[in-house]
């Protein structure tokens, strides 16, 4: 009866071992499947997957996200449908003429602004190193529509 037991507990360990194995194998065969997923933090917004986001890509990011926070479609964002998006202290910065809302193209100069804080070497892209910077999270929360 014991021996049963024993058996029992070493088949479940081994087959918990198997699974995460081939869990482990499946996940690796995934990964080199599709290298720009592994080698670039930035997701489907680096298009070229040169692991940098250059501004025209962040454009590119930043028009699809105002889209899909557009639930309306009247074409600009409210501070509700922005979710947080803009920093408190940038409002002036990000709506000059001041009606609470952003239009696509207020969104985008904000994007472009926000861009140019986060790009500390000034080389016209955003890097890993950057993108963890303040700037370089405040600008990631505007190219992505979670």
């Amino acid at each position: 009866m014991r021996k049963k037991t024993f058996l029992g507990e070493n088949g479940e360990i081994v087959m918990r071992f198997i699974e995460r194995r081939t869990f482990l194998l499946a996940s690796a065969f995934a990964l080199a499947l599709k290298p720009s997923l592994a080698a670039s933090p930035f997701g489907g917004i680096d298009t070229n997957n040169d692991g940098t986001i250059d501004l025209d890509e962040a454009k590119a990011a930043a028009t699809s996200v105002f889209d899909k926070l557009d639930v309306d479609h009247d074409g600009t964002l409210s501070r509700a449908e922005l979710r947080g998006r803009v920093l408190p202290q940038d409002w002036a910065v990000a709506d000059p003429d001041n009606d609470k809302t952003l239009t696509k193209d207020e969104y985008l100069n904000y994007v472009e602004i926000v861009f140019k804080r986060a790009d500390t070497d000034g080389d016209g892209t955003i890097d890993a190193k950057e993108a963890r910077t303040h700037a370089g999270r405040v600008l990631m929360r505007l190219l992505r529509a979670r």
